[in-house]
């Protein structure tokens, strides 16, 4: 342990002012036996110090000139509170600034949750009008297929021959033939609804094969499109009926073939092909037979049958 040096004097009047002599010793050691204020200053600085009243060895017989000036033991007790008043208004505006500080954290931690609560209400909004947007989309998407529906109920009673409450309102051009056998009118049929008859039994007929029919529809509107694009062309307007891809697609189905009759097409060559021959392209009934199957495929609700 290494010997501390202090100033005797400025020890003598430190332990008559009633500071333990390791205390002293202490503090006029690591204030560098300046003088009695700055020793007084350290003791009140590091009170609260574990080790500050642990005994150092100190020199023996050493005398350190101080200029300290000389006080009376009433000038040193004046100047001791003098110090401690110091030293605890000190302390006390470091409280301050450590109350203050907390109130700031306090401040900052409440704006914090504020903000954070107002980022999550207006995320609920969010979410709450995106919700609603989406049920009145649901909404509108269900009131068009209520409508297509209706409309394909008043177009299967037209075609099976039921008048609506007023046929005119619903497709006032469509002819109407009267039986002189019977008084009920009946609707005469025209060949895209024959057309579309035919599909509808494709569909009612396989139900429990939806991938099959959507081949079959696929497959036909394949065969109509290339006619109409190029009409001249014979390659598109024969078809081998023994041909394994067109009876996988649509020759096993006699409302396939049915369907290719309706738009033209003969059985020719002993039934081994169908073809269309260049003057009976009827460009009308291959645009109506086109705009049928893009509707059965698009439409699912195309060939239910209700009364």
């Amino acid at each position: 342990m290494n010997v501390v040096e202090v100033d005797r004097k400025l020890l003598r009047e430190l332990q008559a002012l009633g500071f333990p002599l390791s205390r002293s010793a202490n503090a006029l050691h690591s204030s560098g036996n300046s003088g009695l204020e700055d020793a007084v200053n350290w003791i009140i600085d590091h009170e609260n110090d574990a080790d500050i009243d642990q005994m150092p060895l100190l020199a023996v017989n050493i005398e350190i000139d101080s200029s300290e000036p000389e006080y009376t033991n009433e000038e040193m007790e004046m100047k001791v509170q003098e110090l401690r008043d110091r030293a605890h208004q000190k302390k006390e505006e470091v409280k301050k600034l450590e109350r203050e500080g907390e109130k700031e954290r306090i401040r900052a931690g409440k704006e914090l949750l504020e903000t954070k609560r107002i980022a999550e209400e207006n995320e609920r909004k969010r979410f709450l009008a995106l919700r609603k947007a989406e049920k009145e989309e649901e909404k509108r998407a269900r009131a068009k297929i209520r409508q297509k529906i209706d409309a394909d109920k008043v177009e299967r009673r037209h075609t099976l021959g039921f008048l609506s409450e007023n046929p005119a309102a619903v497709n006032p051009s469509t002819p109407i033939v009267h039986n002189k056998m019977n008084p009920l009118p009946v609707l005469s049929f025209t060949k895209a609804e024959h057309m579309r008859e035919c599909l509808r039994s494709l569909k009612r007929n396989h139900k429990d094969d939806d991938a099959r029919v959507k081949r079959a529809f696929q497959t036909l509107l394949i065969y109509v499109g290339n006619v109409i694009k190029n009409p001249n062309e014979e390659k598109f307007r024969k078809i081998r009926v023994g041909n394994l891809l067109f009876q996988d697609r649509v020759g096993s189905m006699k409302e396939g073939i049915e369907f290719l009759e309706l738009c033209g097409f003969e059985k020719t060559e002993g039934c081994n092909f169908l073809f269309l021959p260049r003057h009976k392209v009827d460009m009308a009934a291959l645009n109506s037979a086109g705009s049928l199957l893009r509707s059965a495929l698009t439409n699912p609700f195309f060939g239910v049958l209700s009364g």
